[in-house]
């Protein structure tokens, strides 16, 4: 039973979570725990949580669009993988349980974080159009490495926008409002996929789901917006520390 107490405790979660989500991601990190807090099992939490988190990112998407520059052959294969690895780990999620994965994701965090920072210090002054020259082996690689970020993304999904941000700077780019982007395109496609197989599989919890998803559209507009108006140097300093609290609580919560 949803009353008005809970709801607006999912609405501003999903907001906090939404604008997360527009700046660097995370916004699960707040929205699946108030749902678990709220008498949400695990399963259908997730799946609440990922159908409403998706509204915000497509909101988002819409401010960042100005702002997306990567060549159409890298943008193609990173999507295509996108799709593949959110309908992968949504399925996965349904038929298997959490434990093991979520022993794993400290290290995914953890290993994310270092790759976001490292990588930002091998951008050049020209590194956007880097993207654009990519190699044909590179394109392979990044797309493997994002259909593997897909299947977390469909299966979990928390930090997955951390993930995505540390592979664009290890493919160089530069600019933190172009891989802003980039990354809400490829999480969009991500969460839409997994979607698609949450609803079919009626595994969403519509009363929760309407509520967050006004409250992840809010978040995800203004979030976007605010993120625009600031130095590059705080949103990266922002994601930084985002990743870094991230790692550390969930190596706490894990071991």
């Amino acid at each position: 039973m949803l009353n008005l107490p809970t709801a607006l405790l999912l609405l501003l979660a999903a907001v906090l979570g939404g604008a997360l989500n527009a700046v660097a991601g995370g916004g699960s990190f707040i929205t699946f725990p108030t749902l678990l807090f709220s008498g949400v099992s695990p399963v259908p939490a997730n799946a609440t949580n990922t159908v409403a988190l998706w509204t915000g990112l497509a909101v988002s998407g819409g401010t960042f669009r100005h702002h997306l520059n990567a060549g159409r052959q890298i943008l193609y294969s990173l999507v295509a993988a996108s799709v593949l690895g959110g309908s992968l780990g949504a399925i996965l999620l349904l038929r298997t349980p959490a434990h093991t994965f979520m022993r794993i994701l400290p290290w995914l965090m953890l290993s994310a974080t270092l790759l976001f920072v490292l990588g930002r210090r091998s951008a050049g002054s020209n590194s956007a159009s880097l993207v654009e020259r990519t190699s044909p082996r590179a394109i392979l690689l990044a797309s493997s490495f994002q259909l593997l970020v897909g299947i977390y993304g469909g299966y979990f999904g928390g930090g997955m926008g951390i993930v995505i941000l540390a592979m664009l700077a290890a493919l160089g780019m530069g600019d933190i409002h172009e891989m802003n982007a980039l990354k809400t395109i490829l999480s969009s496609a991500i969460n839409g996929m997994a979607v698609i197989v949450f609803v079919a599989s009626r595994a969403v919890y519509w009363r929760q789901a309407l509520v967050m998803i006004v409250g992840a559209a809010l978040g995800g507009y203004f979030g976007a917006h605010f993120s625009l108006r600031l130095a590059q140097s705080w949103i990266r300093g922002f994601v930084i520390v985002v990743g870094s609290t991230m790692t550390a609580y969930f190596f706490f919560r894990s071991y």
